[in-house]
């Protein structure tokens, strides 16, 4: 039986789960009422940070799923996943509209990713 690892646990979620060498994070959100571009650097830059935890990082990222509360709002998103993303890594995704948890979350982002 492997053992599952959890990260930054709390009453309702992890912010990342262990199990069989793949990483799970949870859905990340950045500063509620910030931008577009601002939530998505937020985001991105926990991402990151969770990954690290979990011994992995943005090379490993395996799939992606990204919620909008609005598709206009998807080329912005993109300006800032672009510089973000390594050249030759980019991970299958998805991108979808979506009502979030509260109106002042724009996007939010899972990540599905193999430890190193």
């Amino acid at each position: 039986m492997s053992d599952i690892t959890r990260i930054e646990t709390g009453a309702r979620m992890s912010q990342a789960v262990i199990h069989n060498g793949l990483v799970y994070l949870a859905g990340q959100v950045g500063n509620p009422g910030a931008s577009v571009t601002d939530q998505t650097t937020e985001i991105l830059a926990n991402i990151d940070r969770l990954l690290k935890l979990a011994d992995s990082d943005k090379t490993r990222i395996l799939s992606t799923q990204i919620w909008m509360a609005s598709m206009a709002d998807f080329a912005e998103m993109n300006a800032v996943w672009d510089t973000w993303v390594p050249a030759g890594h980019t991970p299958a995704r998805a991108t979808g509209e979506s009502a979030l948890a509260t109106p002042d979350y724009l996007v939010e982002i899972i990540v599905v990713a193999a430890q190193n």
